[in-house]
């Protein structure tokens, strides 16, 4: 989200509106087991609903939640460390209850993105296909291919095949 427009004055109320925001977004993706992501789109117009934020705001809100969850999500998948230690100071000092609704939905959302990562591994790459940022590698020959710019996935130039998977540092 580019150009983001100034944070309004009562920044107690967005605090409180991000909190909630989380809140109803992750009861709802408990009970219907929707990716928690969609479901904070779905749940910003109840707030806006509410009146209590308007809808720049609650659109600001919702890229701010899900950059943090991603984040989080992220870190956790990555490093294995636990969730206090992303937040970078000592939990104890967080109000319990926001805390751990956070780390639930940190921990649902490093699923979601395993899922979402084991769907494209699966799928894999194959020659033909377009492509973003990134290196690819051959499943035959371990061969790679990089792309500095999206583009189409040519046959291996070492051997030919036509079937790659995504290269991570991770």
């Amino acid at each position: 989200m580019k150009d983001l427009p100034p944070v309004p004055e009562d920044r107690e109320t967005l605090g409180d509106a991000y909190r909630e925001l989380l809140g109803k977004a992750l009861q709802k993706a408990r009970h219907t087991g929707a990716l928690l992501h969609h479901v904070i789109s779905e749940t910003r117009g109840e707030l806006i609903a509410m009146g209590r934020v308007g809808e720049r705001e609650i659109a600001q809100l919702e890229h701010y939640l899900k950059r943090d969850l991603t984040d989080a999500a992220y870190y956790l998948g990555r490093t294995g460390h636990e969730l206090a230690d992303w937040l970078g100071f000592d939990a104890a000092l967080t109000e319990r209850a926001f805390l751990t609704m956070f780390s639930e939905a940190a921990n649902k959302t490093t699923a979601e993105l395993l899922q979402l990562r084991i769907q494209a591994y699966a799928a894999g790459y194959h020659t033909g296909e377009m492509t973003g940022l990134g290196t690819l590698v051959c499943d035959q020959c371990h061969g790679s291919l990089c792309f500095y710019k999206p583009g189409h996935i040519p046959p291996c130039p070492s051997c030919h095949n036509t079937r790659f998977h995504r290269q991570s540092m991770v």
